[in-house]
């Protein structure tokens, strides 16, 4: 585990810090102040070390030490574990990657824990340090101070996802056959930010209620400004998922509409091409009758009695051109010519 920083505050000043954390819990608790310890990439035995002395809650400790943990609230006696999930949008790969940062807040200190260094623990740490009268509340100052800067992180994020479902839009009617694969690839990264984001409404009203039965008046800044930015944040990624499913529903269509039309093509195809085989069919058959007659009275039978009529051979023209035009006729009729 690599400490980060830890100070003690008093009064919502700095004053003093870069210690043993153990030692910084003891110096607050013996002034009256509060100490504030940032940790990275945890290591069981030292933080075990330091749940010990804070007395933090084996669930809470074992949730931190887990890791992989969706935003939530867990309330153990008088300590706070709270897990949030900043976010970064790669525009180049149009994924959203969300880390994690547990808080552990008690009544005279706050623990924080980053999973992967994505939290710049020293912007938040200097944003409060410039606003004593903030950081003067208390420990849920510091949480303050983490929720608003990990909403202000959502904003990029939402505005990459904002440009792509943009893209999308114009490339269902350009006839892409990639589009289906990039709508799918962006409602999972958009269902992860969902869930990264829509537990924070009800998280933060937990929180006003949990500050609001402190012994100490004005305990924590205003989260419900916090939490108004968080239900915002919320309904834009949800409108996000709804974009997206109707921009799969519209590309369903669309592919409907173009096989629908390849069957109609296919079938008028179809259609002429049996006109043509009725038509072939038809003379094939018209051609047939003179054919045989001419063939059969064509040969050097002797012994036919028709061959010494006198009219043998013109009947058989007779028949041969009657046949053929019965033949057209009927064909005619029937609409085969």
């Amino acid at each position: 585990m690599a400490l980060i920083d830890s100070a003690v505050y008093l009064g919502g000043r700095r004053a003093e810090g870069g210690r043993d954390p153990a030692r910084i819990v003891t110096e607050a608790r013996a002034q009256g102040g509060m100490a504030w310890i940032s940790l990275s990439r945890t290591d069981a035995d030292e933080l075990q070390t330091l749940a010990d002395v804070l007395g933090l809650h084996p669930l809470a400790v074992r949730d931190c030490l887990k890791g992989h943990q969706r935003s939530k609230l867990e309330r153990y006696d008088d300590m706070t574990f709270v897990v949030l999930q900043p976010a970064r949008y790669f525009d180049d790969r149009e994924t959203v990657e969300c880390s994690e940062v547990d808080l552990f807040v008690g009544p005279d200190y706050v623990v924080t824990v980053d999973s992967d260094d994505q939290i710049d623990d020293e912007v938040v740490r200097r944003n409060l340090d410039a606003h004593p009268q903030i950081l003067a509340k208390g420990p849920y100052a510091v949480l303050w101070g983490m929720v608003e800067h990990v909403l202000t992180g959502y904003g990029p994020v939402l505005s990459g996802l904002e440009n792509d479902i943009d893209e999308i839009e114009d490339q269902l009617f350009s006839n892409d056959e990639n589009v289906s694969r990039r709508i799918f690839k962006l409602q999972r990264e958009v269902i992860d930010l969902q869930h990264a984001t829509a537990p924070l409404p009800d998280m933060l009203e937990r929180v006003q209620d949990i500050v609001a039965g402190s012994t100490k008046p004005g305990a924590a800044p205003a989260f419900h400004d916090v939490e108004d930015t968080a239900r915002h944040l919320m309904d834009r990624v949800d409108a996000f998922k709804h974009t997206l499913e109707s921009a799969l529903g519209v590309h369903a269509t669309l592919v409907e509409q173009a096989n629908s039309e390849a069957m109609r093509r296919m079938t008028e195809f179809s259609i002429t091409q049996n006109d043509q085989v009725k038509k072939v069919s038809s003379w094939a058959a018209i051609l047939f009758a003179p054919t045989l007659v001419g063939t059969i009275y064509g040969m050097n039978f002797q012994y036919m009695p028709e061959l010494s009529w006198p009219w043998g051979y013109p009947m058989a023209l007779t028949l041969m051109v009657a046949t053929s035009v019965t033949l057209y006729f009927l064909f005619k009729r029937r609409g085969w010519l």
